[in-house]
């Protein structure tokens, strides 16, 4: 019920995972095969409108005690599932324990959080552990420390330029949780949000003083395509172009559901997506016009 996870035991249990899996949540989609098993939840209501308008029907539900999303625990149960990974560290990133229980199930469940690079690791090993797979679980984590620490050596002695990063739009949220680490990797000075912090909201007028070289945003749960939506949004801030990022194309989009905001196997490829946007560095293939693009480029 957690794409992260999705990705997580297909990376420990390689093909043997196609047998494995036998449902998903509706943000699974990561590797491409996991979208053809039954889809266990949904959205509980419209996330095809504003930005805005989803944060104010967030904020409501929450308020109200009313569910985020609608998971099908009779379907669940027909499955007749081993175990059922979900996650605590956020109610409203995706399914928790609360939302399974909501159907009067007891199902065995997993639940991860996740708020710090070491914390993901902390989850693959918690996965690997249920699995029985906890050798391969440390042989992955030794292999994304690595790429990490390449990106690390890439960029360590080019210009470090100023950056926020944005998870949202409207209003503003500064990224943070894992965040903050996969910039600092790439030698980018974070101007707002630390690691291991929840994101939170930025006034505009803070934006236009912190006044970054760079800007990227990555709306949580939104495409790349879905992100560029909200050029406009940003666009109608006032002193928008003012801005030094603005003025110097210096303004990314990028996927935030599948790099960003993902606590997985995307980890990464993310620091390295940074990397490219921060300093042109490239890693393996260049990632510019799929996972990432400037504001001012046609995809």
């Amino acid at each position: 019920m957690l794409a992260s996870a999705t990705e997580i035991v297909c990376a420990l249990a390689g093909e043997q995972a196609k047998a494995m899996l036998v449902g998903r949540s509706h943000e699974c989609d990561n590797p491409a095969w996991v979208q053809a098993l039954p889809r266990c939840s949904e959205p509980a209501f419209p996330v095809t409108v504003s930005s805005r308008a989803i944060d104010a029907e967030v904020r409501r539900r929450i308020a109200a005690g009313e569910e985020l999303y609608r998971v099908d625990t009779s379907l669940i149960r027909s499955l007749h599932p081993d175990l059922v990974i979900a996650q605590s560290h956020c109610e409203v990133c995706a399914v928790t324990p609360a939302d399974l229980e909501r159907g009067g199930d007891c199902l065995p469940t997993l639940a991860l959080s996740a708020a710090s690079v070491e914390e993901i690791f902390h989850s693959i090993r918690q996965i690997g552990d249920r699995l029985g797979l906890a050798d391969r679980a440390q042989s992955v984590i030794e292999q994304e420390t690595l790429r990490l620490q390449k990106v690390r050596n890439r960029t360590a002695h080019l210009p470090r330029p100023t950056v926020v990063m944005l998870e949202w739009t409207d209003p503003l949220f500064s990224m943070g949780n894992w965040g903050p680490e996969l910039l600092e990797i790439a030698n980018g000075e974070l101007l707002f949000g630390s690691k291991g912090e929840y994101s939170a909201t930025v006034p505009p007028e803070r934006l236009l003083e912190a006044d970054p070289d760079i800007l990227i945003i990555a709306p949580c749960g939104f495409s790349l395509p879905r992100a560029l939506e909200d050029r406009r949004v940003l666009e109608r801030i006032p002193g928008w172009n003012s801005l030094r990022a603005v003025q110097h194309r210096k303004v990314a989009f990028a996927d935030g559901n599948l790099y960003f905001n993902r606590s997985g196997m995307t980890i990464s490829r993310t620091a390295e997506i940074i990397a490219e946007i921060l300093q042109g560095e490239t890693f393996d293939e260049p990632s510019q016009g799929n996972a990432w693009c400037w504001s001012g480029d046609v995809l």
